[in-house]
C-alpha cells in the first residue's frame, strides 16, 4: 500500500522533482543538497521512500518534503506514478537519487523549454559518469568518484564546464523533464515494467506514439551520475523482452532509428522508414519475438536450455 503525504507550502516553485528512493539515505541526502546549492530556481522536492528502514522515512518527515511511503520496494514506475499526484507545477523532473545536479541545471533546461514555446517535448540533462558507458550521449569516462567515501565534490564544480560535449537527440533516461498534460496524456510510467527496468525507453515510446517530436539531450544542464546501486540489490525484469513484446521492435532499435540517442541534434525527430537498417531491424525483431514466443511454450529448446 502506498501512502501520500503532501507538504503544507509549495508556492512559487519552478518544477516538481521526483525522487525515488530505496534505503539509500547517504545517497539522497546529496542529490537533494546538490538540488538546493546548485539550483537557479526553487522548485517542489517529492520523493518515493522504498521501505525506509534506514532512517530515511524519519528524514524525510523532518525536512518536511512532499513524500509518499510503501513498506516494501514498489519499484521505479508505481513510485513515480505515486509522486505525480502530489505535483503542484506545470513541469515533472524525474531525477534517481544517486545523481549529483551540477550548477543551474535548470536554468539550462528552462531556457531550452522557452525556446521550445509548446508542451510537446522531452529534454534530459547530459549525465557525467565515472566509467566508460555505451551509452552515447553520456560524458565518460570522468572520474570523481563512485562513492560518497571517494566523492570529490570540489574537483567536480570546477571543471564538470570545462568537459567537451554537444546537444544530442534521444532523451529517454533521467534527469528528464517533461509537461505536466503530456505525463498525464501518456499514462505516466508503466508498472508492468516492475521494478522499472527498461521503463524509460517505453516512456519516450508512448510519448513518440502521442506525437512528440522534440527529443532533446541539453549539453549545457548536467548532473553527475554515480551509477545504478539499487538494481544489484534485486533481480530485474526482462525489460528488453517485455518492451519487444510490446512494441513489437527491439529497444536498441527504437533508440537507434526512431529516437537517434547521442547523435548530435538536429531538430525534431524524422524518422526515415525507408532506410535499409530499419528494415532489417524490424525483421531482427520479428523473428526474435517468434523465438521467444516458442522457447517459453516449450515448442523448441532455449539458447540457454539443457
Amino acid at each position: 500500500m502506498i501512502k501520500w503525504f503532501p507538504a503544507i507550502a509549495n508556492e512559487g516553485k519552478k518544477f516538481s522533482i521526483l525522487i525515488p528512493s530505496w534505503n539509500n539515505l547517504e545517497m539522497l541526502k546529496l542529490c537533494i543538497s546538490s538540488i538546493e546549492k546548485n539550483s537557479k530556481f526553487p522548485h517542489q522536492i517529492i520523493i518515493h521512500i522504498n521501505e525506509g528502514t534506514d532512517g530515511t522515512l524519519e528524514w524525510v518527515k523532518k525536512m518536511g518534503f512532499d513524500h509518499t511511503y510503501s513498506t516494501v520496494n514498489v519499484g521505479v514506475c508505481w513510485a513515480l506514478n505515486a509522486c505525480r499526484a502530489l505535483v503542484k507545477t506545470e513541469y515533472i523532473v524525474f531525477l534517481n537519487d544517486d545523481m549529483y545536479m551540477l550548477p543551474n541545471w535548470d536554468l539550462e533546461l528552462w531556457n531550452e523549454i522557452n525556446r521550445i514555446g509548446h508542451k510537446f517535448f522531452f529534454l534530459s540533462c547530459t549525465s557525467i559518469e565515472p566509467r566508460v558507458s555505451p551509452h552515447p550521449g553520456i560524458l565518460a569516462p570522468f572520474d570523481f568518484g563512485n562513492s560518497l567515501e571517494n566523492f570529490r565534490e570540489a574537483d567536480l564544480l570546477k571543471s564538470y564546464d570545462t568537459i567537451k560535449g554537444n546537444d544530442w537527440s534521444g532523451a529517454t533516461w533521467p534527469p528528464n523533464i517533461v509537461h505536466k498534460d503530456v505525463w498525464d496524456l501518456i499514462g505516466g510510467y508503466s508498472i508492468e515494467y516492475f521494478p522499472g527496468l527498461y521503463s524509460d525507453p517505453d516512456f519516450s515510446m508512448k510519448l513518440f506514439e502521442a506525437g512528440v517530436r522534440y527529443f532533446k539531450g541539453v549539453d549545457k544542464s548536467r548532473a553527475y551520475h554515480f551509477g545504478s546501486k539499487s538494481t544489484k540489490r534485486l533481480k530485474m525484469n526482462k525489460g528488453s523482452k517485455q518492451f519487444l513484446n510490446k512494441w513489437g521492435i527491439t529497444s536498441a532499435s527504437f533508440s537507434k532509428f526512431f529516437l537517434k540517442r547521442g547523435q548530435p541534434y538536429e531538430g525534431e525527430i524524422n524518422v526515415d522508414y525507408s532506410n535499409p537498417g530499419l528494415k532489417k531491424a524490424e525483421a531482427k525483431s520479428f523473428l526474435k519475438r517468434i523465438w521467444w514466443s516458442l522457447s517459453g511454450s516449450g515448442r523448441i529448446s532455449g539458447p540457454n536450455s539443457k
